[in-house]
């Protein structure tokens, strides 16, 4: 196995060119266990705590600059938080990850970075997300505190069922129910029907990414949506469970600012959905990953159109 201080090359779905090729060796091995060479995953958690900020600002979210401080925040506690997230999973993971070939040059599998110097780094992260969460109120507090536990089954869930993915859905968007709480100091029933639909939209862009690894997963007895939908059903499966997303955000969005007029802006968003299922070929990986990627632009139609229907207040 190497030693800590031979760096790998990057893993085959990081950015090419990423800053991270940047940084000095030492630190190039916990920049990609925290996938900061692969800022998608940052947005796709970002993004949901916009929609629960927009929907908990009382009129014109972003008007004012508390407004952008807890914007601020969340993008903060985002990237941490993600990280933190990606260390425990592939401490957990390490075994299996060694076993698939799109996840083999990770720096645990590789031997880049040690499984205690993992654990130290994993502290590290919470403890700054923990800094950040104690910054807003105590309702807040304690409902972000409550999402360890969610992300501490996560990385088991793929053994058990298959359906990992819409457990990833539950954990990944906890934090529409904080940015909301951030914002008012409890959760509204509008709040707990946007987080469903985004449990949705997990469940199809992260089926779109586990396309990739449905051979490997089924040598290495990993369970997924992918596996189970089948490369002959996913675009069906998607197309279906993406108008679920949409619906739910729909509905939450026309309670919240009391008009209809936020389901006409969200349809951008749709269009999208459906372009991700038209588009997606389930056999070509290259496919799938792009086709993931993409959501970080769903995630922007639809954070762009909940804070417009906030100025229609």
């Amino acid at each position: 196995m190497p030693e800590e201080s031979q760096v790998p090359s990057a893993p085959a779905d990081a950015i090419a060119q990423s800053w991270v090729e940047s940084a000095p060796d030492k630190w190039r091995p916990y920049l990609r266990l925290a996938r900061l060479d692969r800022p998608i995953g940052t947005w796709l958690l970002f993004w949901p705590c916009v929609f629960g900020l927009a929907l908990g600002s009382h009129h014109r979210f972003l008007a004012h600059k508390w407004d952008w401080f807890m914007v601020l925040l969340f993008g903060i506690g985002a990237v941490v938080m993600r990280g933190a997230g990606c260390t425990y999973n592939d401490i957990v993971d390490h075994d299996i990850d060694a076993r698939v070939a799109r996840t083999r040059g990770r720096p645990i599998p590789s031997g880049a970075v040690n499984i205690r110097h993992a654990w130290f780094f994993l502290a590290a992260q919470c403890a700054i997300g923990l800094a950040i969460l104690l910054c807003m109120n105590w309702y807040s507090i304690i409902l972000g505190a409550s999402s360890l536990v969610l992300i501490a089954i996560y990385p088991f869930m793929k053994r058990i069922t298959w359906w990992p993915q819409a457990w990833l859905g539950l954990t990944f968007n906890w934090g529409a129910l904080v940015g909301y709480a951030a914002m008012r100091g409890y959760v509204s029933p509008a709040d707990l029907v946007i987080y469903g639909g985004c449990v949705f939209w997990t469940l199809g862009y992260d089926t779109i990414y586990a396309l990739q690894d449905v051979e490997d997963d089924a040598l290495v007895g990993v369970k997924s949506t992918a596996r189970l939908f089948g490369a002959r059903h996913a675009r069906t499966w998607i197309l279906f469970i993406y108008f679920g997303a949409f619906s739910l955000i729909a509905i939450s969005a026309s309670v919240e600012v009391r008009s209809g007029f936020a389901t006409v802006l969200l349809l951008p968003a749709l269009a999208h959905f459906v372009w991700q299922a038209h588009s997606l070929k389930p056999a070509s990986p290259a496919s799938c990953l792009r086709l993931f990627r993409t959501n970080r632009d769903t995630g922007a139609l639809i954070a762009a159109a909940l804070i417009v229907a906030t100025w229609t207040l």
